[in-house]
């Protein structure tokens, strides 16, 4: 098969390229150019989507389009009016954050949508990133009507993550000593690593497949995820448990200073329960969370040491507690 992935240089984008080389299929990427490929046997196309630059995609064929990198509906409309007679089926990477919150978990992909922005969106806005996620994938059913394929990730793990999420518990736990732990050892959180979703996505294409998916591991908790970190980097850490309410007090913000970490209320455990049901259905296979948290510390260990390029990280990098609050914060949370 013939895929075309727009996008494809960074994270989920390499990891499907990789899957769909190790299945043995032929790919061309369509991107800016900015960042050298790893691969010698992939075809680059040169242009920029929100520029309005398709040129290098007319006049071509391929059997399936991978649209990794689609945010704004306008961009996603016109690279899949331009494919629509070129391209067999059009597969879309959106997100779990489509759906409303709270909704009634598990969350499958029947859940109430977030309804679409009512006017055109010039820049991506963080806070319309679930609606304007709903309106790509909307333009891509409309144009591809029966041949659309629609994947909403949820949070993705493992190496080339440029978000600092999960790599910040694992190089954490990976120090060793007292590791502020969030909440209680049931804590909720939910995870998928980057190659198992690529190889599920790669897989369902080769297939001929049509349809939505969830794209998440199983519900977790963070008692796993730190358990994880500890087998997959060899770590004697030991967790401190702090609650939820002392972090709070402190200040402490949920999700940025402690990644990952969400105060155990309602709305926050419906974010942590979708079902991966239809996907595990249709042959999605999940590895275990140590082994994700081993191949994050190579890579992380191989970027630390100059080996592989640092990722791109955005604002990012600035997730995480300093070392010295994470110790202020674990003294004044035990009793005097």
């Amino acid at each position: 098969m013939e895929i075309l992935v727009l996008g494809g240089s960074h994270f989920v984008g390499r990891h499907l390229v990789d899957a769909a080389r190790a299945a043995g299929h032929t790919v061309t990427v369509f991107n800016r150019g900015r960042t050298p490929l790893p691969w010698d046997d992939v075809e680059q196309l040169i242009g920029d989507r929100e520029q309005g630059d398709l040129e290098s995609l007319r006049g071509r064929d391929w059997d399936a389009c991978l649209d990794v990198n689609g945010y704004l509906p306008q961009y996603v409309r016109a690279s899949a009016e331009l494919l629509a007679d070129r391209v067999a089926r059009y597969a879309f990477i959106s997100t779990a954050s489509v759906y409303v919150i709270p909704g009634s978990p598990p969350i499958e992909e029947t859940g109430e949508l977030h309804a679409v922005p009512a006017h055109e969106v010039e820049t991506l806005d963080m806070e319309l990133y679930g609606p304007l996620k709903v309106a790509c994938e909307q333009a891509v059913e409309r144009i591809f009507p029966g041949r659309a394929l629609i994947l909403r990730p949820g949070i993705v793990a493992g190496p080339y993550d440029p978000t600092n999420r999960f790599p910040w518990w694992v190089e954490r736990v990976a120090r060793g000593g007292e590791v502020l732990a969030p909440g209680t050892p049931i804590s909720p959180v939910q995870l998928v690593d980057g190659r198992d979703l690529a190889a599920f996505s790669i897989g369902l294409m080769g297939r001929d497949g049509t349809g939505t998916f969830n794209l998440c591991g199983p519900p977790s908790s963070f008692g796993e995820l730190i358990a994880a970190c500890k087998e997959g980097t060899g770590s004697d850490a030991t967790p401190v448990w702090v609650s939820d309410e002392h972090l709070l007090a402190e200040g402490v913000e949920p999700y940025h200073e402690l990644p990952l970490w969400l105060p155990d209320e309602p709305d926050n455990r419906v974010f942590y329960s979708f079902s991966n049901a239809r996907a595990r259905a249709a042959g999605m296979r999940l590895r275990p969370l140590a082994e994700t948290a081993r191949d994050t510390w190579e890579w992380l260990s191989a970027v630390r040491a100059g080996d592989v390029p640092p990722p791109v990280t955005g604002g990012y990098a600035a997730l995480g507690l300093t070392p010295e609050r994470e110790a202020e914060l674990i003294r004044s949370s035990q009793p005097e």
